[in-house]
């Protein structure tokens, strides 16, 4: 993983994860409005590096080396962190393994829950195809979907692509959806997930509240996979400065 730094360093911390086939810089417009309230730490993904070669491990190699950024760099403990899908799996692991404090642990759409073995294979061959005509493709991808929030998550696979290339997607999805989250530790959990993406999120949101009742699972209308960060980030600051000032008062 590399990792970027934002922010102030005095100001309480929060992490940001990105999600599979897209960079720290999807959190650019987030970034902005926040830096003057937190110090930020942005972290890419192995196999989706900006501007060199790399493969992905596993989520859990991903979440033990964000793991250990925090227990080097920022005393074991950060007041808020955001996973965005991939990133909310890599998340997920960071809470199940419990070995630096989060105060507040925000996962967006994270897939939570294992596919059946059956259909890993078909869909990290049809994902990687998808990624791969993105990235060759992408004139034929704004035609068709013709929105700001496509346009962004394409010039994202543009620069992500040529570090991992194929095999990064097919390692990813197939880490991503052969590991079931099988306990979490956290003070305050939020799951995210929008209306257009419910039939694959809500599975998630269940299972992480047999693990969790006190999850709080926010659904967000006409919102699709990503939607929200991208489109909509002024909400998304909104809601992690409304919680560390919810912590903070409780504390008091």
């Amino acid at each position: 993983m590399d990792f970027h730094v934002y922010g102030v360093p005095e100001k309480p911390t929060l992490l940001l994860l990105p999600g599979l086939g897209v960079s720290h810089e999807i959190f650019f417009p987030l970034i902005e409005l926040l830096k003057e309230d937190f110090h930020i730490v942005t972290a890419d993904i192995d196999g989706f590096l900006l501007g060199k070669p790399s493969r992905f491990t596993s989520v859990d190699d991903q979440a033990a080396q964000a793991i250990r950024y925090v227990q080097e760099n920022l005393n074991g403990r950060l007041d808020v962190a955001y996973g965005l899908s991939l990133g909310g799996k890599i998340l997920s692991r960071m809470l199940e393994r419990d070995e630096i404090v989060i105060d507040h642990a925000i996962m967006d759409a994270a897939p939570l829950l294992p596919l059946p073995k059956w259909t890993v294979g078909p869909l990290r061959y049809y994902q990687a195809l998808n990624v791969w005509t993105c990235y060759h493709w992408t004139g034929f991808w704004r035609w068709l979907f013709h929105s700001h929030y496509f346009d962004v998550l394409l010039d994202e696979v543009k620069k992500v692509y040529p570090s991992g290339k194929t095999r990064a997607v097919l390692d990813g999805y197939k880490s991503v959806y052969t590991n079931k989250l099988e306990s979490i530790h956290g003070a305050d959990i939020h799951y995210w997930h929008g209306t257009k993406e419910s039939f694959v999120a809500k599975p998630q949101a269940k299972h992480l509240l047999t693990l969790c009742p006190d999850a709080h699972v926010e659904v967000f209308p006409k919102m699709n996979h990503g939607q929200l960060l991208v489109d909509h980030p002024e909400e998304v600051a909104r809601r992690v400065i409304s919680v560390v000032s919810i912590v903070s008062e409780n504390a008091e």
